[in-house]
């Protein structure tokens, strides 16, 4: 029997009106305002005048005019940020109002769905309303506000809105302001009249930060293309959840996408089509855009393993498209740079010297990699023929000694997967974060070894599992061997499991300052843009939660998941009515009753 404490506590949980992820500290009431194109927003003591127009396909058009930094300055619902690489706090906080008032007011939905069916949830119409909203920004932003190496920018804010119908937030960085003003739209819905938008909270106080400061998802793009407004939506997502990395795995064995001018056949030979490549613009349309949602876009080149450029720059690597694959990696085709080789070296100075000060303006870091490398491909390669890892891992910290410089001369900061460090014993610089997704105490191991570490588990984080064995197998002892064809890191992670994982279970409480975060996984074998957003939504928000929020409450006890999920539920619906398409994680009817209907009976 569930005991009364608790069916007290769930009696309390609202379907509706509940925000993602749970702020820090907070408090709201049960006082109804109203909020309108009216409302008068300053910006540091400057005024924004906002008005209706009536061309806009939506039936208004929101503009409003400050001075900021002594310019005039044009606040629109479709505005299009400055192209180019140097920001400023003014273009960051006016794309964040532009997104606020257009998910508020163009992209706002009635919430039926969340509440008991046929109920009279609505407010009457005629009430008070937001009367102002009052933007501080209590520090000036730094260059490196906009790529910022991990925990250097301050994302908190303090969000208030009284009764009488006055908002203001207050952060000391541009990025925080993102932050307040995502909660802000948060808590807001629309009326089915279909011309008016209330909250049910205020009074609200919130006083809010992240737990950790490495919040992000990684996206292959080497198995399945994914077109630039994919990506776009994708850091849009972000945006919503508060996660702040995107971590594009721009290339593997199968296709290399990523147009390099200096080195052309890396693409004209390596896509897996024509045109289905992202050019230089493309690349830093999606940096800049990250940058103004808070989101930093950090590029992955993985080697010395998962190289496929055989075809467009014969010579250099090993092993592509041998069979028997499985002794060379991890999927076909297989390929890997070769070791303790000169032309490889010139070869990555010259894709280097092009694609990183491409990057270096957007972002702090470049991943180089280095999963699931084996020794075995050097038995392919005529100038070595051996396996043999003693021999081998001085010639691999060679390889590394030199990525790695020629990435810091660049101006970035190197990472790396956990098997350079854990499995070939390499000696990397204290700088080097590493990245690691195998489990089994490794990020125990990777702080006790000084570096910075981000967690991607397999066992929690990634999204791909349990969509089945993608490999064919013939009939007979191959079939019946794998049947019934589950993938490798079955079952599938769903949200709940994710919920309970915290990036430092398991880690020494000295070696805890070491985790900056985590990262989910979306590898793509399985996976192109017919299922993207379903396979990634609302499930990576789960995460997003404890890294932001972390695993206990303000009062020290452990999140749940029957406060969480109509919370999530919510959040799922508010992201489909922003064009992100996530899969439900209930049925509806769970949604339209207390939450504790819905909850197991196995106690």
């Amino acid at each position: 029997m569930i005991c009364r404490a608790i069916l007290a506590a769930l009696a309390l949980s609202s379907p509706a009106s509940a925000l993602w992820p749970v702020p820090k500290h907070s408090s709201t009431g049960n006082v109804t305002l109203f909020i309108d194109q009216t409302v008068q927003v300053t910006y540091n003591g400057e005024q924004v005048r906002w008005a209706l127009g009536a061309d806009d396909d939506a039936g208004f058009r929101d503009y409003a005019e400050t001075r900021i930094d002594n310019q005039q300055v044009a606040y629109t619902a479709g505005y299009v940020p400055p192209s180019g690489p140097h920001f400023t706090s003014r273009d960051i906080v006016q794309g964040g109002l532009s997104r606020t008032f257009g998910a508020i007011f163009q992209q706002g939905f009635v919430p039926w769905m969340l509440r008991e069916r046929d109920s009279e949830f609505e407010p009457g119409l005629g009430g008070s309303r937001i009367r102002t909203l009052q933007i501080i920004q209590t520090q000036h932003d730094s260059p490196d506000t906009f790529k910022p190496l991990t925990g250097s920018v301050n994302e908190s804010y303090a969000l208030d809105v009284d009764a009488k119908g006055h908002a203001s937030i207050v952060a000391p960085s541009s990025t925080g302001i993102l932050r307040g003003l995502e909660t802000f739209s948060q808590l807001f819905f629309k009326h089915s009249s279909g011309t008016a938008w209330y909250t049910q909270l205020a009074p609200v106080s919130i006083r809010d930060e992240p737990e950790y400061p490495h919040r992000g998802l990684l996206l292959d793009v080497g198995r399945h293309w994914f077109e630039v407004s994919d990506i776009k939506r994708t850091i849009d997502a972000l945006a919503m959840n508060k996660m702040n990395v995107l971590h594009l795995h721009a290339t593997d064995t199968q296709s290399w996408p990523l147009e390099i001018p200096s080195l052309p056949l890396l693409a004209e030979k390596g896509a897996y089509h024509k045109g289905l490549t992202y050019s230089p613009s493309d690349l830093a349309s999606v940096q800049e855009y990250g940058v103004h949602r808070g989101v930093q876009v950090i590029v992955e080149i993985d080697m010395p393993g998962h190289v496929g450029i055989d075809k467009a720059y014969p010579g250099l690597s090993n092993a592509y498209g041998v069979n028997p694959w499985q002794w060379y990696c991890a999927q076909p085709p297989c390929g890997s740079f070769k070791l303790n080789n000169t032309d490889v070296e010139k070869f990555i100075d010259k894709l280097f010297d092009d694609l990183l000060p491409r990057l270096s303006p957007y972002s702090a870091y470049f991943h180089t990699g280095g999963d699931e490398y084996k020794a075995n491909n050097s038995l392919l390669d005529p100038a070595l023929r051996t396996n043999d890892v003693k021999i081998l891992q001085p010639m691999l910290q060679r390889f590394l000694d030199h990525t790695h410089k020629k990435v810091r001369e660049l101006g970035l900061v190197p990472m790396v997967w956990e098997e350079m460090i854990l499995d070939w014993n390499a000696t990397l610089g204290k700088d080097v974060v590493a990245q690691t997704w195998l489990g089994q105490g490794a990020i125990q191991k990777l702080a006790e070894a000084g570096h910075k570490v981000i967690d991607s588990s397999n066992q929690f984080y990634y999204l791909d599992c349990g969509r089945g064995e993608w490999l064919d197998f013939a009939n007979g002892a191959p079939f019946n061997n794998n049947y019934p064809f589950l993938d490798w890191c079955d079952p599938t992670k769903n949200w709940k499991l994710m919920y309970s994982h915290d990036p430092t279970d398991g880690v020494s409480d000295d070696l805890k300052k070491f985790v900056i975060g985590g990262e989910v996984a979306v590898w793509t074998e399985t996976i192109d843009p017919t299922s993207l957003d379903t396979i990634i939504w609302p499930r990576a928000g789960a995460a997003a939660e404890i890294w932001w929020s972390g695993k206990t409450d303000e009062h020290g006890a452990n999140r749940s998941q029957i406060d969480a999920r109509p919370r999530l539920s919510e959040q799922r619906e508010r992201m489909l009515a922003r064009g992100v398409r996530g899969t439900p994680i209930t049925q509806l009817w769970c949604s339209q009753v207390d939450v504790h209907n819905c909850e197991s009976g196995n106690y």
